[in-house]
């Protein structure tokens, strides 16, 4: 009769052998990179810059998958549950921090369901509104939202999306609520205020410099302390005498239970790619640049998504932003 003792630490120790020789013989596939966001958008933006040089680094391509829906849930929840082999991962934005207070039934936890692989950039944000909207600056926009708040309108990318927490913190800063119109994504949120079906908005510089630069849409303010290399003119939002920042940021994550050695093996390819002078190059000319390799880490990204988690819960409960 065999010994039930040694045949269960026969069968870890093969388990363990497997996971490692996966390991070491990673990645012999494509690779699964998932965007909670429509493509054209922003986080799509970065992501496919650095898929590239990611694909070099790894010697295997990355295929960018766009799942959309529910302000990045959909997406995060099929990556929570795909096997923890390396070959599926997410990236995602702010809103990884915030879903646990705004859907009060998530399938997964941020915190407990996912490995970190590292910060990517973090992304300062514009408010703009339609190229004939009648304001000029911010203090004229914010007289105007308020005089016209029954009739206004602000686009977002849908519940949790960057843009509607910038909405949600540009609407309590001039304590003034508008109506907004949430869209599958900022590509159709962009594209609607540029044709003039909506008013204004708020999002990442990854989506907006273009259309700013091109006279699109009209820029009010940029949401970080100084002003963009990238956009001189655009004054701040405290330079406008607004008391409001918000900077979005963006981070790699595979599921839980995936390997030291291949979580190794990707926070070593993401900060290759943070150091490709191509995505230097082009983040520079999207109002952003890629985070310092010392937070390109698990750990850096874990502390962030544990703090960010900690900030918005309280302003979510109090703005009653919560799904359910």
């Amino acid at each position: 009769m065999k010994n039930p003792i040694a045949t269960f630490a026969a069968a870890t120790a093969l388990t363990a052998f497997a996971s490692v020789a996966g390991a070491q013989g990673y990645p012999d596939h494509a690779i699964t990179m998932v965007v909670p966001f429509s493509a054209g958008g922003p986080t799509d933006t970065v992501t496919r810059l650095i898929a590239e040089p990611m694909s070099k680094a790894l010697g295997a391509e990355i295929v960018v998958q766009n799942v959309t829906g529910a302000g990045g849930t959909v997406a995060a929840g099929q990556v929570a549950n795909a096997e923890p082999d390396g070959y599926t991962v997410l990236i995602h934005h702010i809103g990884m921090s915030t879903a646990p207070t705004i859907y009060k039934d998530l399938p997964y936890s941020p915190l407990e369901d996912f490995r970190t692989i590292g910060l990517v950039t973090e992304v300062p944000m514009t408010i703009i509104g339609r190229k004939d909207l009648e304001p000029n600056t911010l203090q004229e926009l914010i007289a105007y939202v308020k005089a016209n708040k029954d009739t206004v309108t602000y686009a977002n990318a849908g519940r949790g999306a960057a843009s509607h927490l910038c909405g949600m913190l540009f609407m309590d800063a001039i304590d003034t609520q508008v109506t907004t119109v949430p869209y599958q994504g900022t590509g159709p949120a962009l594209t609607d205020l540029v044709g003039g079906q909506v008013d204004f908005m708020c999002d990442q510089t990854t989506n907006t410099t273009g259309q700013i630069k091109a006279g699109a849409v009209k820029a009010y303010a940029v949401t970080t302390p100084e002003r963009l290399a990238s956009l001189p003119d655009l004054p701040t939002t405290g330079e406008a005498g607004l008391d409001m920042q918000v900077g979005i940021w963006h981070g790699l994550y595979v599921p839980a239970g995936t390997s030291d050695e291949i979580v190794a093996k990707l926070t070593v390819a993401l900060q290759a790619a943070l150091r490709d002078q191509n995505v230097i190059d082009r983040f520079a000319e999207l109002g952003t640049t890629p985070v310092a390799q010392d937070r390109a880490t698990p750990e850096a990204l874990t502390a962030t998504l544990t703090a960010q988690t900690a900030l918005w819960k309280p302003l979510i409960e109090a703005a009653g932003a919560a799904a359910d």
